[in-house]
């Protein structure tokens, strides 16, 4: 809307000049502090996505020094999900105790140890002992970096934000191909152990420097500590006034007064971590019941689509599809590696413009149709009497690079940002460890049962089950997943409770805020000086 001021001045013959009421509203710029703080956190990711990495190579040269069975490779390479079940299952009430930043660091010390056991092993026993203790800071890791930062991040980039965990499994990944080809030159039974016990080492570095970064505000609202909240999300938010509306979603959800402004508070034990589980699994809401199949839902599908048996077993896929030299299949899979890396990073910057669900839906749609041109590939070489057919051979390395580019710009990122901002402030910590818990069972179950799989229904049978798994997951998420960008973590519940018919009460909130809105903005017109 615009005003047309007369000149007053009678005689310059000027046309009428036009002022606008409003200036255009001016994007925020990135927040700086909160992105230095959720690149820490997240840096915690990097231990997951090596082990993954590394491992598909150093079993290579693990399983002929150990003497041990396909059988028993399965279980070395995808028994660690299984292991970090613990860590993810207590991660959620250790965070809520000692807090989100003291979490990373004990995830960090605790897969320095397990990569240190690997390195050393000296048998087939032994080295699953490594396995294990990894597994627990892998736990550990998975759930608290995507929490830390969604309690972090301003409304406006916590799309971007909370997608680095994703970000740094992918490179993860990449630096565990990059030591498999380093290290693959060494002699072969000292090669492993180099691509293994060299995941000590950023370990060290993280929770060094997680220590520099501040304590969740959320956390800290939840302990009573509002000065020091305060002072967080004034560092963190796009604007002091951001700061001020945030403070008080949070007290609400904390039970705590709107008007109380004293520096530390009293928390009920209720806002402090009691009776969690039983609002969560036995007496939950129909927006937490939407919320909790909704999240584990994101996760179960995540793996279950196939992409653990992509990573991990690259070097036997490529190997399947008519590629027999070592290096050769080292190489093709730190392409694997790379095209991940440079997808999530792509991703990173769609998440709050174009949304989490549009996204999430078009990464599917091109994982399905990869998984099918995929499983066709190696199905024509598989039947060939040599099988070597060198466009056969060219395009199943395509669509292996096709279904994780795929994956990582949309499925990859978006499962944990979305599951670490739909629940609750009280049910957060719980319920994300719900859903990290759901991935490490299913990746384990998809990681210890692919050579099995394919021995069973061919390679080529095994990627159109997995097609098949990411064709109800598309049904999945266009059916009972609402979009959240650009909604706060306390306001987010209001989506969620009409699971099929969540569209009719997103477009009630959304024509109860143009109401409101309507209301509150009352514009004045904007004259200039007249002289």
């Amino acid at each position: 809307m615009a005003v047309q001021e007369p000149l007053n001045d009678g005689f310059s013959g000027q046309a009428p000049k036009v002022i606008e009421d409003f200036d255009p509203p001016q994007k925020p710029k990135r927040n700086k502090y909160a992105l230095a703080c959720s690149f820490l956190a997240s840096m915690t990711s990097i231990l997951l996505g090596y082990d993954i990495g590394v491992m598909s190579g150093a079993i290579i040269f693990i399983k002929p020094q150990f003497g041990i069975s396909e059988v028993q490779v399965e279980i070395l390479v995808g028994i660690l999900n299984l292991y970090s079940l613990l860590g993810s299952a207590a991660a959620g009430r250790t965070s809520d105790w000692i807090g989100r930043r003291l979490t990373i660091v004990f995830a960090s010390t605790i897969f320095f140890a397990g990569a240190l056991l690997m390195g050393f092993a000296t048998n087939y026993a032994f080295l699953m002992v490594g396995r294990f203790v990894a597994g627990i800071g892998v736990g550990y890791a998975l759930m608290i970096a995507p929490v830390y930062t969604a309690e972090v991040s301003p409304a406006s980039s916590r799309g971007f934000l909370t997608s680095f965990p994703e970000v740094f499994i992918n490179f993860g990944i990449l630096l565990g191909y990059c030591s498999n080809y380093g290290f693959s030159k060494l002699p072969a039974h000292l090669g492993w152990r180099f691509m293994l016990g060299i995941g000590a080492i950023p370990s060290v570095f993280l929770a060094l420097g997680v220590l520099a970064m501040p304590e969740s505000p959320r956390w800290l609202v939840m302990q009573g500590r509002l000065g020091d909240a305060k002072h967080v999300l004034d560092k963190t938010s796009d604007s002091l006034e951001e700061s001020r509306l945030r403070l008080a979603d949070i007290k609400e959800a904390a039970g705590i007064p709107e008007d109380c402004n004293d520096e530390i508070v009293t928390v009920s034990k209720k806002h402090h971590g009691e009776g969690v589980w039983r609002d969560l699994l036995i007496r939950p809401t129909r927006p937490v019941l939407h919320i909790l199949i909704t999240a584990i839902g994101i996760h179960f599908f995540q793996q279950a689509s196939g992409i653990d048996a992509v990573v991990l077993y690259s070097p036997r896929i490529f190997s399947k599809a008519g590629i027999t030299s070592h290096d050769q299949q080292i190489l093709a899979s730190m392409a694997v590696g790379l095209v991940k890396t440079v997808f999530i990073l792509v991703a990173t910057f769609f998440l709050d413009k174009i949304g989490r669900r549009k996204l999430l839906l078009s990464s599917v749609a091109g994982m399905i149709a990869s998984l099918v041109l995929l499983g066709t590939a190696l199905t024509i070489i598989d039947q060939h009497p040599d099988h070597k057919i060198k466009w056969a051979i060219v395009w199943s390395i395509l669509m292996v690079l096709a279904y994780v580019a795929f994956f990582s710009i949309g499925m990859g990122p978006i499962t944990w940002v979305y599951s670490s901002e739909i629940f609750p402030l009280r049910l957060r910590a719980q319920g994300c460890s719900m859903g990290v818990a759901t991935n490490r069972v299913v990746s384990g179950v998809v990681s210890m049962t692919f050579i099995s799989l394919y021995n069973g229904i061919t390679i080529g049978g095994a990627f159109f089950l997995y097609a098949g798994i990411a064709t109800v997951a598309f049904v999945f998420f266009f059916t009972l997943m609402p979009e959240t960008r650009g909604r706060t973590l306390e306001n987010m519940e209001q989506l969620f409770g009409t699971f099929f018919d969540w569209r009719t009460r997103l477009r009630e909130l959304e024509k109860d805020q143009a109401l409101k809105s309507q209301t509150e903005l009352q514009p004045q017109p904007r004259l200039e000086n007249q002289h």
